[in-house]
This record gives structure tokens, C-alpha cells and sequence, in this order.
């Protein structure tokens, strides 16, 4: 996750804004384009890892810094919660969705592009599914998926959530099910932000394991159309 792949490249969406994001090209055969979605965070350290992942399998991949509008280059430490949930909570929700829209351009290459979101990147790419063209969009422990799924998504959706996550009650979890019969949807013996092996505290390694060997073959199934 170290290897030096990617750099921060800048991006403009149709309003005429400019954000960065962090690029890892697509190594070997190219399969089609990710654009991950972050955490209430920003562009950690951790996410430019998780790009590199997919770039090293054959995606090209990008992590829009959505919380540029707020103020550029804003990244926050883990330990700071409150302030990275204040910082997303300022920010215009449709503008966002136009940076969001603009990393999907960056990494189009004629084979598709699929979303991979985090915590609120997981809401996020619930809404991307119903709003972009998409080969597919993947979630994880997103938040106010209810809310994001008030539209009927167009694309294939993936869902990881974790058993003992206060943000995806048993509840919300078969109401995706219900709403949502064709999707795949997981559930793992761990808590909200399992796959993120930079928090000690909250990661399971084995649940992370198995929830990105299953986004892999699902990026695998919907970008081999």
C-alpha cells in the first residue's frame, strides 16, 4: 500500500469548481474506472491505499477530495470525528454530487466506472447508483442510506455492514434487503469502519479481507459487460 502509485491531480466539476483528487493508474490490463468515496475524513492516507488496491487490479481509481469545498486540501485525524462530521454536514449535498461526477469523468476510459464509498461515501454511493451511470456502486456501513435510497438505483449495489454498526440497525438493514432484493448485501461479526486497518480500535481484519475480495469480484462481474 506504499508502493508509490498515484499522485493528487486536480479536477473541475460542471459548475466550474476545482477540487483535487488522488489518481493511482490502472497496472496490466485495464478493467474500467473507481472513484472511491470517503469517510468524514477526507483524502487520508488510508483511502490513497485502498485506490492503489484497485489500481493494482486493474482500475483505474480516484479519490475525489470532497472536502475541498469546505476549505482545499482539508484532511482530518481519526481522532476528530465531531469536527470531520460538522465539516460534511457544511457542505451543499448536489455540489458534491458534481464532484463526484467529475473524478467518474477522470477515470472513464471507455470501460465503465463504478463508486467504492466509505462511512458517509457509503451513503454517497447509494445516491450515485440512482442518480450516474454506473457499472455498479458499493457501500460500506454507509450512512443515511435511507435517506439515499429514496430513488431507484440504476446499476448493480454491493453492501457491507457490520453487525454491532449503531448507524445500520438490524432494521435498516433488511429494509435494503426488502427494497433491494437483487442486490448483494453482507453482514460481518464487526462494527462501523471495519475495513479501515489505520483504526486499530474498530478494524477486523477478516472481516475487511472478505468485503474487498467480494468488491473485487463484484467489480470483476459488472465491468466484464
Amino acid at each position: 500500500m506504499t508502493d508509490g502509485i498515484g499522485s493528487m491531480v486536480k479536477l473541475q466539476a460542471s459548475d466550474g469548481f476545482t477540487l483535487e483528487g488522488f489518481e493511482a493508474a490502472a497496472q496490466g490490463d485495464k478493467r474500467g474506472g473507481v472513484v472511491i468515496l470517503q469517510e468524514i475524513f477526507g483524502v487520508t492516507d488510508q483511502l490513497k491505499g485502498v485506490a492503489r488496491h484497485y489500481a493494482r487490479q486493474g482500475f483505474d481509481a480516484i479519490v475525489p477530495a470532497l472536502f475541498d469545498r469546505a476549505g482545499p486540501g482539508t484532511v482530518i485525524p481519526f481522532s476528530e470525528g465531531d469536527r470531520g462530521r460538522q465539516t460534511m454536514m457544511s457542505l451543499d449535498k448536489d455540489k458534491i454530487m458534481l464532484d463526484i461526477a467529475a473524478g467518474a469523468a477522470r477515470v472513464n476510459r471507455g470501460k465503465g466506472v463504478s463508486v467504492i464509498g466509505f462511512c458517509w461515501g457509503g451513503g454517497l454511493a447509494a445516491r450515485c447508483a440512482c442518480e450516474l451511470t454506473l457499472n455498479g456502486a458499493v457501500s460500506y456501513y454507509g450512512t443515511m442510506l435511507a435517506t439515499h435510497l429514496a430513488q431507484t438505483p440504476r446499476c448493480p449495489m454491493l453492501f457491507h455492514f457490520g453487525a454491532t454498526d449503531s448507524h445500520s440497525p438490524p432494521e435498516l438493514i433488511e429494509t435494503v434487503r426488502t427494497k433491494l432484493p437483487t442486490a448483494e448485501t453482507y453482514v460481518y461479526e464487526a462494527g462501523h469502519a471495519f475495513a479501515n486497518e489505520a483504526r486499530a480500535n474498530v478494524y477486523v481484519k477478516e472481516a475487511a479481507e472478505a468485503a474487498h475480495a467480494r468488491t473485487l469480484a463484484f467489480l470483476l462481474r459488472t465491468h466484464a459487460r
